[in-house]
């Protein structure tokens, strides 16, 4: 599984993974921060990459409308800040949790058309 980071995310959970030998990028690194959801999800499903968002409000609308016209994304993975918070302290939990999902799904398309939770 490939990965891209929202760019809400620390780039030391990227760092993190690569050192594990996946392949992990972050929409900084990319310069697509500045993109709108939609777009970010295109970039990601253009590079068969899931993407890691917080934001599921606006990516699960999007998921359901791609999928009623047929579309394809690569993959969602969300996180809460309630359960998970984004913060330097977790780090290492986001590292952990993401390496065990890869490990679950290994294949550049495991996750396509479907969304997880960390």
């Amino acid at each position: 599984m490939k990965l891209a980071l929202d760019h809400h995310y620390s780039p030391l959970i990227a760092q993190h993974l690569r050192q594990l030998g996946h392949d992990v990028t972050t929409a900084a690194e990319r310069g697509w921060e500045a993109e709108d959801d939609e777009t970010l999800l295109q970039l990601c499903a253009s590079e068969e990459r899931a993407l890691l968002t917080d934001n599921v409000a606006d990516f699960a609308v999007i998921a359901r409308r791609w999928q009623s016209e047929g579309r394809t994304h690569h993959g969602l993975i969300f996180t809460s800040d309630a359960s998970l918070p984004r913060s330097r302290n977790t780090i290492g939990r986001y590292v952990e949790l993401l390496q065990a999902m890869h490990q679950q799904h290994p294949g550049s398309g495991s996750l396509i058309d479907h969304t997880r939770w960390l």
